[in-house]
């Protein structure tokens, strides 16, 4: 990393005084030169992704935000689900049987169970934790309501809003009904429950839009970035679209490790960087830990924040 000790620190400062200015952390803000720690999908290297349970944990482990990816039943309810499918997730396929829909993936025939093909009465039927292992069995998935009600005044919410596009082909008003929800709980709007912030995240540029222009949606929005989606969006230029519609960039850590410039082009316009994933199961050769793994990401490319299964080994300071 170029720069001096005393410039990279003082670089540092910038970059968290302006985290701190786009997120609005109020009473959860941490110490200034401190990093912000997003549970991802709860604590879920420990408990079944997107249970109660895991989002307990999550908080007791420290973190400052716990993510929730958000789906829509049949009947109009946000739930805590990263897949638009229950069957990866829940014994769906045992339950209901008859209720699959036949699809063509990659050329292959499947069958698969849509979360918005069944009720929540429906969806609160199924066993959520036995995947993970038999002493998780009974978890059921969590609505975003009850996802709320666990973590508000302990912990920020870092939702993201899966599969808009399917939710658009299917009719469903998914970013009318998210903002209602955090509407009914007062954290609509930055700042309304200090202990509570809110960051909303997509993978998609135009439910983002939507969010900023047409709904007035003030909270701070992050573009999330994957391998597989056009590499353009972070060069200088990307970015630069990324600012009218985002305050912030979650790109995948691997494009992060390819090219760490990606930090500095961001910054440079005002965008956070929260990269994902982290996790002690897939540790890249280089890093003989997780932790070694975050704290180069954090502390030498500088990035504000970052998701990771395995929240008891964010590292606070840099590692040695």
């Amino acid at each position: 990393m170029n720069g001096t000790r005393a410039e990279r620190v003082s670089w540092k400062r910038v970059y968290v005084l302006l985290l701190f200015t786009t997120f609005l952390l109020s009473s959860v803000a941490l110490a200034e030169g401190e990093k912000i720690l997003v549970a991802h999908r709860g604590a879920s290297a420990y408990a079944p992704e997107h249970t109660l349970a895991a989002y307990e944990l999550a908080i007791a482990q420290g973190a400052d935000y716990v993510e929730q990816d958000l789906q829509v039943t049949k009947d109009g309810v946000l739930v805590c689900l990263h897949d638009p499918i229950l069957d990866r997730t829940t014994n769906v396929e045992e339950v209901f049987p008859d209720r699959f829909r036949d699809v063509v993936l990659d050329g292959v025939e499947r069958r698969i169970w849509l979360v918005n093909d069944f009720t929540l009465a429906e969806i609160k039927q199924l066993d959520a934790g036995s995947w993970f292992g038999s002493e998780s069995a009974g978890a059921t998935i969590p609505t975003f309501k009850e996802a709320i009600e666990l973590i508000r005044g302990r912990s920020g919410l870092f939702p993201e809003l899966k599969d808009p596009k399917l939710y658009r082909d299917l009719g469903t008003s998914f970013e009318e009904l998210f903002l209602e929800t955090l509407r009914e709980y007062k954290l609509d709007q930055p700042g309304q429950d200090q202990k509570t912030p809110v960051i909303v995240q997509s993978f998609d540029e135009d439910i983002l839009r939507r969010l900023k222009n047409e709904l007035g949606c003030q909270l701070p929005l992050v573009f999330l970035v994957n391998q597989e989606m056009d590499s353009s969006w972070l060069s200088s230029e990307g970015l630069r679209r990324v600012k009218e519609f985002a305050g912030g960039i979650g790109p995948s850590k691997h494009l992060l490790h390819r090219d760490p410039e990606i930090v500095k082009r961001a910054h440079d316009i005002g965008l956070t960087v929260t990269p994902y994933t982290f996790n002690s199961t897939h540790v890249l050769a280089q890093f003989d830990s997780a932790s070694a793994e975050m704290s180069y990401f954090l502390y030498d490319l500088g990035v504000d924040a970052l998701f990771t299964d395995n929240p008891d080994l964010f590292p606070r300071a840099p590692l040695p």
